[in-house]
């Protein structure tokens, strides 16, 4: 009897094990299949969707040189750049600053403030556009790289902030409480002590905040009209609809598609010891 039960325990094992490998393995497929295609095309020497090849025959470069040489690529890498990187710096200062206000000190209008925030990440940031470009327009923003940063950094707050007060609630006060007593400013518990402890939060803050921007085509095509200062999307989004000699030139926007992957790739290699333990830090939303 025992024997059966654990014939048949050993036999629900199995299968439970193989219905997950199979699950990964289908996984895989519909992640890297994609993946896989659009390098392949980036080096077709063949222009053309239709003609497109996964493993193509006489693998080249040219697209690549094309892309660099032709287009005006490196210019919307070097836009979207500034972009993402003014964001990442300004996302991380803002909201760690302001998640330490809230997590360190109690002040009137703290939970109001609190409940604003949270309230604030129900709405889609897409909901403002009107509204945001209206604002642009008065403030003559419009085709202003600068304007897209504000608004960047100004989406990352109403998430990040209540992120980064659940990573410092779980910090012990007693460090800071011990710093004042040996003198210490707030500025300096906060650069010395706080900033320090939380780099695994800030580390996904980084990654997410350098995200938004680098891959992002509906703000940048809502308040960006010149040609002179578009965005990696939006550049990529004109050559797609760019027409010659009866076709797009499809190799060389897979080869475009391929190099927008290669810093967010870094970036996330880099700080990839510190993401998981930054999301489960910041996952207490405390008092």
């Amino acid at each position: 009897m025992n024997g059966k039960k654990n014939k048949l325990s050993l036999g629900k094992a199995i299968l439970k094990r193989l219905l997950i490998y199979v699950e990964l393995i289908i996984m895989v497929i519909f992640v890297l299949y994609p993946l896989l295609w659009v390098i392949g095309s980036s080096l077709n020497p063949i222009n053309g969707i239709a003609r497109a090849n996964m493993i193509p025959q006489n693998p080249t470069f040219n697209n690549y040189i094309r892309l660099i040489r032709d287009t005006r690529y490196v210019q919307w890498f070097l836009n979207t750049g500034y972009i993402a990187m003014l964001t990442m710096f300004f996302s991380i200062l803002l909201n760690t600053l302001t998640a330490f206000i809230f997590a360190r000190f109690k002040f009137k209008g703290r939970k109001a403030g609190l409940l604003t925030v949270m309230v604030l990440r129900t709405f889609p940031s897409f909901m403002g556009l009107t509204a945001l470009y209206m604002i642009a327009l008065n403030f003559n923003m419009l085709n202003n790289l600068n304007m897209l940063v504000i608004i960047y950094v100004a989406n990352t707050i109403p998430f990040n902030v209540w992120l980064v007060r659940g990573n410092l609630l779980n910090l012990p006060k007693s460090l800071d409480e011990a710093a004042y007593i040996d003198g210490a400013t707030k500025l300096q518990v906060f650069t010395k002590i706080i900033l320090p402890l939380s780099v695994p939060i800030i580390s996904f803050i980084a990654l997410t905040s350098f995200m938004s921007p680098w891959m992002d085509f509906m703000l940048p095509r809502f308040l960006i009209t010149r040609t002179d200062i578009n965005t990696l999307a939006i550049g990529l989004y004109y050559m797609a609809r760019e027409v010659t000699g009866g076709r797009t030139d499809f190799t060389a926007f897979c080869a475009g598609a391929v190099l927008i992957a290669v810093p967010i790739t870094v970036l996330y290699m880099a700080s990839q010891r510190f993401l998981i333990s930054g999301i489960a830090s910041g996952a207490n939303k405390g008092e």
